[in-house]
């Protein structure tokens, strides 16, 4: 007689046969960017419908304790990793500190060694230059935006590539060459990769789609706005909503896609987000948003659908994280790898939910602020299957109060100490290799555009007042074609630079070309000033071309 165990998923949702092992999946990753667990008609939004998406869970798996990083640079590298991103170099989102370390060994890579073609569409955002691009790091086709968003300092200059930042016609990057594109850049992602689809049918595949939307700076076709602007919501809500509308229309797109092609029964179809939502909106009652430790800025939607191993409906409660996405791939797959992986396979529960014992004991660990490093207990959370403890001073009961609104601290001082020597274990473990940056590589491999996203320094910042420098490893002496981008100099305004020497500036000028200049090989620290009567700042883009 079958037990009611292996007759049931979650919730009645019938199991799959225990039968012969299904043939390894294809597998498409999609990753959206500050969609909160709210912005779901399947959690309850009472103003957006997400058909296509929510087909998805109820197709398949849903997670419900599902936690990323507090921001998305963080959750990308352990998404991609298996590893928490303290040990990946990884500690925040600009400013040198979300370029991922290049030994590190992603998913990708794992995937390739065991005959997966590979392809990335949307924000890569752990390193713009080589050896830290998508396309050095196990991605067969690339077609990426620079640093963590369009319309950031990351953008390639309009001086460059001839084309304004923007949302519609984007320039990206296509295998490390700038390539304009045409229509919404969440089109563009999902229309590329239907392409890699369909030129990958007759081998296995990864595809990850990781759009910027609905990140700010919130643009979107007037004609998806409109519905939600009637509705009486304020206008940054009826931008978001209009570009998670055009996601999922997308996502349905994408399922036609997979049945026209046949492969929709052994395709492993995954749907999250990187953080929680920015701003303030219909958030499920969750405390904070993104950049916090609380449920808010961390518990993410986690959906996975694959008709030949997964049952639809099924409910998975166990406490699970970013850092378990790479394992659970490893095992569909029977891919290998010898990297120390920090997450575990969630397969076993997508396959039966209630097959959950050996799970009770589960800590996940969570941390993120400003800086060039952690400090011990800054911004950082504990979670158990029961409890939350939040800077190691605040505990929370989460079966009884998952709103985090009544601190138990005092009552069960225990669990404190117990969740506070985890914490300090945990963070001197990923600690262990430091958090110095990994250098920028300046070689015959691939031109090298110095931004404002990777600069480093006390001053520097994204703002036109900012100065900073780059980290940076030369491997070729040169010649290089350096070309320099800084805002419009003054009268008695002087540029002067790391390797390139002093010079003055016309009143009016705002680039700076040396057709061949040679460099010193060997570790080094550039960096460039604009000085005149208002002082000195920092330059907008260095370009060097071998």
């Amino acid at each position: 007689m079958i037990s009611r165990r292996h007759a049931l998923g979650a919730l009645g949702a019938p199991l799959l046969a225990q039968g012969p092992r299904p043939k390894r999946p294809n597998i498409i990753l999609i990753l959206t960017d500050d969609q909160g667990y709210g912005d779901l008609s399947l959690h309850g939004n009472p103003h957006l419908q997400t058909p296509h998406i929510d087909s998805i869970a109820k197709e398949g798996a849903q997670c419900t304790r599902f936690h990323s990083s507090p921001v998305c640079s963080p959750t990308r590298s352990s998404l991609l990793t298996g590893r928490y991103n303290y040990r990946t170099g990884v500690v925040d989102t600009y400013l040198g500190r979300s370029m991922m370390r290049p030994q590190e060994v992603t998913v990708a890579e794992m995937l390739k060694t065991a005959g997966y073609r590979t392809g990335i569409f949307g924000k890569w955002h752990l390193g713009d230059n080589y050896p830290l691009r998508a396309v050095d790091q196990g991605f067969d086709e690339s077609l990426v935006l620079n640093g963590g968003g369009l319309m950031q300092p990351g953008d390639p200059p309009e001086e460059l590539t001839g084309s304004k930042p923007s949302y519609f016609d984007p320039v990206l990057s296509r295998n490390g060459k700038w390539e304009k594109t045409k229509g919404y850049c969440t089109d563009v992602y999902f229309r590329e990769a239907m392409g890699f689809i369909s030129k990958s049918a007759k081998r296995p595949f990864f595809c990850y789609i990781a759009t910027n939307a609905p990140h700010t700076p919130l643009e979107v076709d007037e004609a998806l706005v409109r519905p939600f602007r009637e509705k009486g919501l304020d206008e940054v809500t009826a931008k978001i909503y209009g570009m998670v509308a055009n996601i999922d229309e997308n996502v349905g797109k994408l399922k036609q896609h997979l049945v026209a092609e046949g492969i929709d029964r052994d395709t492993m179809l995954i749907f999250m987000t990187d953080n929680g939502p920015q701003q303030r909106r219909y958030n499920a009652g969750m405390r904070q948003l993104k950049g916090s430790v609380y449920e808010g800025g961390t518990r993410v939607p986690f959906f996975v659908r694959w008709p030949a191993a997964i049952a639809p409906g099924s409910v998975v409660d166990r406490l699970a994280a970013h850092i378990d996405v790479t394992p659970t791939l490893l095992e569909a797959t029977s891919a290998k790898t010898t990297a120390h992986l920090d997450g575990r396979s969630l397969l076993p529960l997508l396959r039966d939910p209630l097959a959950k014992e050996s799970w009770s004991n589960r800590m996940i660990f969570l941390q993120w602020h400003r800086g060039d490093a952690p400090e011990k207990f800054r911004q950082a959370a504990v979670l158990t299957q029961k409890f939350k403890l939040v800077n190691g001073s605040e505990l929370y009961d989460l079966q009884t109060d998952p709103e985090e609104k009544n601190n138990i601290a005092a009552e069960d001082p225990g669990t404190v100490r117990q969740l506070r020597t985890s914490y300090e274990a945990w963070y001197a473990d990923v600690s262990e290799n430091g958090y110095e940056p990994p250098k920028i590589v300046m070689s015959k491999m691939a031109p090298t555009l110095l931004t404002r996203q990777d600069w480093r320094g006390e001053k520097a910042s994204w703002e036109a007042s900012g100065i900073g420098h780059w980290e940076v490893r030369v491997a070729f002496a040169g010649p290089y074609k350096v070309t320099v981008l800084f805002d419009e100099a003054e009268e008695g305004t002087t540029f002067e630079a790391t390797w390139l020497g002093k010079h003055e500036l016309k009143p009016g000028q705002k680039r700076l070309d040396l057709p061949a200049v040679k460099l010193p090989v060997g570790p080094a620290r550039f960096a460039a000033t604009v000085a005149g009567p208002k002082g000195a700042r920092g330059i907008r883009y260095a370009y060097f071309l071998p």
